[in-house]
C-alpha cells in the first residue's frame, strides 16, 4: 500500500500553489487534498468558532492537467487539517505538506502562518510535516485571485524531500521541516539548513489617525532592518544568499535554560 500524504495550506483550497505540490508528490504516495475553501493566510493555529465553521466542500483541484478530488474546509488551515485526520481519511496520514505558500514564512512572523499552523496542527495528531513556501512581494500575500508564478524549485524540493522523509523519516526532536525558496530560485540553487531569525521580514506600518469605532487592516511593510538578520538564519539565506532555507523546527517552545 502506498503512503498516504495530507496535502494542506492557507491560501486556500484552489491555489495554483497547492495544485503545484500536490503534482510534484503525486508518484510517490496517495493524496488527501484537504484545505480551507477560502483565503486563510496568517490564521496561525486558530480554531475560528461560527455558525460555518466545519462545513467541508468536495471539488476538483487541477493537478497536472487531471482533475483531482480535494476538500474545502470553511476554517483556518488548523481547522481544515483537523477535519481531514479526524473526518475525511479513511486512515492515518503518513505525512503532512503545507504549501506552497504565496509568501516566506520565516523569523518571527512563523506564529501567525496559517502554513505552519496548519503543519503544527499535523503534528499533534502525530503526522510528521513539511512546509514549502515561496518569496513573493507582500501584496501578493494575501491575494485571492492567486498570480501565476514560477513553483518548479519548490516542486524540485518537495519531491526530493518527501521521498527522503518517508524513508527516513524526521530528523530526531524535529516536528516540521520548513522550507523557505527565493525569488529566481531554480534547479542549481542550493539547500541550506538555516536556524529561526529574531527577526521578521516584515512589519506592521503605523496607521493615520483614524475613528477607532470602524474596522481597519493593519498593512504590512519591508522591515527597514531587514539587513540585521542573522548570519545562518532564515531571513539571511534567502534575502540575502538567495539559498533556499531549511529550518528544522521543533514543538517545544522552552528556552534551552528551562524553568527555574
Amino acid at each position: 500500500m502506498k503512503p498516504l500524504i495530507l496535502l494542506t495550506n492557507d491560501d486556500g483550497v484552489l491555489s495554483p500553489g497547492l495544485a503545484a505540490l500536490a503534482e510534484a508528490v503525486q508518484d510517490q504516495a496517495e493524496l488527501l487534498i484537504v484545505a480551507p475553501r477560502w483565503q486563510q493566510t496568517t490564521m496561525g493555529r486558530s480554531f475560528p468558532r461560527n455558525d460555518s465553521a466545519g462545513t467541508i466542500e468536495a471539488c476538483d483541484l487541477l493537478v497536472g492537467g487531471m482533475k483531482k478530488k480535494a476538500f474545502g474546509v470553511t476554517g483556518s488551515p488548523a481547522q481544515a487539517v483537523a477535519h481531514a485526520v479526524l473526518e475525511i481519511a479513511d486512515r492515518m496520514p503518513d505525512l503532512c505538506l503545507s504549501g506552497i505558500n504565496y509568501g516566506e514564512n520565516v523569523g518571527l512572523s512563523l506564529t501567525c502562518s496559517g502554513t505552519l499552523g496548519a503543519a503544527f496542527e499535523a503534528f499533534s495528531h502525530g503526522i510528521p510535516a513539511i512546509a514549502v513556501s515561496l518569496q513573493v512581494p507582500l501584496h501578493h500575500q494575501h491575494a485571492a485571485d492567486y498570480p501565476a508564478m514560477d513553483w518548479r524549485a519548490c516542486q524540485r524540493v518537495a519531491a526530493v524531500w518527501v521521498a527522503r522523509v518517508l524513508a527516513e523519516g524526521l530528523p530526531p526532536d524535529t516536528a516540521i521541516l520548513n522550507f523557505n525558496i527565493p525569488t529566481g530560485a531554480d534547479h542549481t540553487t542550493p539547500v541550506r539548513i538555516t536556524r529561526q531569525s529574531r527577526r521578521s521580514s516584515s512589519r506592521f506600518s503605523r496607521p493615520e489617525p483614524r475613528p477607532w469605532q470602524l474596522g481597519f487592516q493593519l498593512h504590512s511593510e519591508p522591515d527597514p532592518l531587514l539587513d540585521q538578520a542573522e548570519s545562518g538564519s532564515d531571513i539571511h539565506a534567502i534575502h540575502f544568499e538567495k539559498v533556499i532555507s531549511l529550518t528544522p523546527l521543533g514543538w517545544d517552545l522552552t528556552t534551552k535554560e528551562g524553568t527555574p
